[in-house]
């Protein structure tokens, strides 16, 4: 008797996905796999259905006709997101909290232990000042704001991140440090989906793209395969080609 091995089970599967608003058809009959272990990137331009996407994902918003899946369970069930953590793009913290509040009571809805030390060692990894710690959220600018929601999402120790542009407001540095903790996450085996206007960053982080165009999915694969179809030079001329516009 010969032994096959197992098909990995997705973390999500969107299944014939739909979505409209009123007459405005957003998302239309969706089939995508994203698997264990791979960072994936969501790409379109403004309006081609990544938002929609991810909220029907975390059931922020109902389908109109398909399903997903998060670990095998239905998306509606609140278990399907024990394994998940999501920064949103518009990342707006309590103002009220400190640093130090907000990322306890982020790690106490997760279940976990606030650690000084921890949080610390991870405020120094993304080049947040250790004095952030007791400062009000209401005095962060926008590079800290998104600095702190970044630490409280990787302090979170998920298998499956949700990153909703988690580059915006980042200077030069602060993106290296980004990338190099989502490269650690990598060797660790999480999962990782994301979206970013910056294809460059795609290609460096990502072993799967997927183009969102029309509610459609115009690409799916790995991003040199994206180069390679359209036979151009860079992923961003490819991508317009792709898009069928000449940008």
């Amino acid at each position: 008797m010969s032994l096959s091995t197992p098909s990995l089970q997705p973390v999500v599967r969107i299944s014939g996905v739909s979505k409209r608003f009123g007459s405005a058809v957003v998302l239309r009959d969706l089939w995508l796999d994203i698997l264990p272990g791979t960072f994936t990137g969501l790409v379109g331009i403004n309006g081609a259905g990544k938002t929609t996407l991810i909220k029907c994902l975390l059931d922020f918003c109902s389908l109109d006709t398909g399903k997903i899946e998060i670990f095998g369970l239905p998306h509606h069930s609140h278990k399907s997101r024990f394994r998940l953590s999501f920064l949103p793009e518009r990342f707006t913290p309590p103002h009220f909290l400190s640093g130090r509040e907000f990322v306890r009571t982020m790690l106490g809805i997760s279940g976990l232990a606030y650690e000084e030390m921890v949080t610390r060692s991870m405020f120094n990894d993304l080049g947040l000042h250790q004095s952030a710690l007791d400062k009000p959220v209401r005095s962060f600018s926008k590079g800290m704001t998104q600095k702190l929601g970044l630490a409280a999402c990787l302090l979170s120790q998920r298998d499956f991140f949700l990153l909703d542009e988690p580059m915006t407001g980042l200077d030069p540095a602060a993106r290296v440090r980004v990338k190099n903790l989502l490269g650690s996450l990598k060797a660790k085996g999480k999962t990782l989906l994301f979206t970013s206007h910056s294809l460059a960053d795609i290609e460096e982080i990502c072993d799967h793209m997927v183009v969102l165009h029309g509610g459609g999915i115009a690409f799916s694969g790995t991003p040199r395969d994206l180069r390679n179809k359209f036979e151009e030079p860079t992923l961003e001329l490819a991508f317009l080609r792709c898009i069928g516009t000449d940008g």
